[in-house]
């Protein structure tokens, strides 16, 4: 459902208790942006969480840390399963005796769509899925949780309009691009000169960056950044920096990156972003950050067994590509290596494609600004608080 909002937002006394699940850094940051939007309209909002220090910090009470519940791939979740039921009975029962006027899921659905279940066929109170899971892509069959237990759903990437309201016959409401405000908003204020920056971090002044964006998972970290690096280093005159992310300790990193050119940039990946020549990427947000920053890149993703996971992206996952710039665009913006295609030699050559005076630069700037146009100039965070706000006064 594409909305007409732009028009002034209403205000009025709502007072309202808003119960929030979050299960990773991006969820953390988006939902932060919609507390402080949902606060502007509800100044007297009560907010608890499963969360992090971004949401914290906006206010209220943070009943678990989202690394407690960030576990991905087969393996890992399966060592934790005790820990995960855990935090799910204990999820379930904090929701019932807080008794919230709303639960606002955020992504993560493995989790929360268990914990929509559970609230809506035991209590009365509405459940908001902000950032619609990604079924499209496969465990399409989730789609009959969110009908029967999700309340409203809000989406932020234009093309689930097709796949939920035509396809699956479920409104949504497309409310912009929170990663794009996010962009927008940094480099409306950002006005750090590059050499400053440069001094700031202690690089060095010679040379132009190459950006490294590993993920935000250990695993994703372990399986993609040494081959990142090697690739990387075979190109003389460029510096390398990692952006680290705000879950993975300084000491994590170490083990990748001691011996090797590479330094570590903490809480400062916009920065980075804004002084990079080009950059490797591992799937996920990270790749929309960077085209939004107009950085030439190349999408990078190891995965186990190889040719299987080949396999399934032609038989059994349903889309095309792994990026967010791609599967906005609708075609290939940028190269993605995944699966049997990664390899050090591959990146290296996709690289050399996109720096100054290779062949694919110029063209992937040019596609950044068609992407730029189809995300739009929405502010996701106000126009979801809006809604719900709606929603529930008339309710």
């Amino acid at each position: 459902m594409l909305l007409n909002l732009n028009h002034p937002p209403l205000r009025f006394p709502v007072r309202m208790k808003y119960y929030l699940i979050v299960g990773e850094a991006s969820g953390d940051l988006h939902a932060s942006h919609l507390m402080r939007a949902l606060r502007k309209r509800d100044p007297q909002a009560q907010f608890r969480f499963f969360g992090g220090d971004l949401m914290a910090a906006v206010g209220g009470t943070r009943v678990r840390h989202y690394k407690e519940l960030a576990y991905m791939g087969f393996i890992p979740v399966l060592l934790h399963l005790p820990t995960i039921f855990r935090n799910m009975a204990f999820c379930k029962r904090d929701i019932k005796e807080w008794e919230p006027d709303v639960v606002i899921l955020v992504d993560y659905p493995g989790f929360n769509l268990n914990i929509a279940k559970y609230v809506s066929t035991h209590t009365d109170i509405p459940v908001y899925y902000y950032i619609a899971p990604k079924i499209w892509a496969w465990k399409e069959w989730r789609i009959r949780s969110i009908k029967r237990y999700v309340s409203e759903l809000f989406s932020i990437l234009p093309f689930e309009i097709d796949f939920f309201e035509r396809k699956h016959h479920f409104p949504i409401h497309y409310v912009g691009n929170p990663t794009a405000d996010e962009v927008r908003q940094f480099r409306a204020d950002y006005a750090e000169k590059r050499d400053d920056f440069i001094d700031r971090q202690g690089l060095k002044t010679d040379q132009p960056i190459i950006a490294l964006l590993a993920g935000s998972r250990r695993q994703e970290i372990k399986d993609n950044l040494p081959a990142m690096i090697e690739a990387a280093e075979q190109f003389a005159g460029y510096q390398l920096v990692l952006a680290g992310a705000p879950s993975i300790e300084d000491e994590y990193y170490e083990q990748f990156i001691a011996h090797t050119s590479v330094q570590l940039v903490r809480n400062d990946t916009y920065a980075l972003l804004s002084h990079a020549t080009a950059a490797l990427v591992t799937s996920g947000t990270a790749t929309l950050e960077t085209a939004l920053f107009h950085v030439p890149q190349v999408v990078c993703y190891e995965t186990p067994i190889k040719h299987i996971v080949r396999f399934a992206f032609r038989h059994i996952i349903h889309v095309q590509f792994i990026s967010l710039v791609n599967l906005i665009a609708g075609r290939e913006v940028v190269r993605e290596l995944l699966a049997d295609e990664f390899s050090v030699e591959n990146i290296r050559t996709e690289l050399e494609k996109i720096l100054p005076e290779g062949t694919k630069r110029e063209q992937q700037l040019a596609d950044y600004n068609e992407l730029q146009a189809i995300l739009g100039e929405e502010e996701a965070p106000e126009n979801a608080a809006r809604l719900m706000c709606n929603m529930l006064r008339a309710e």
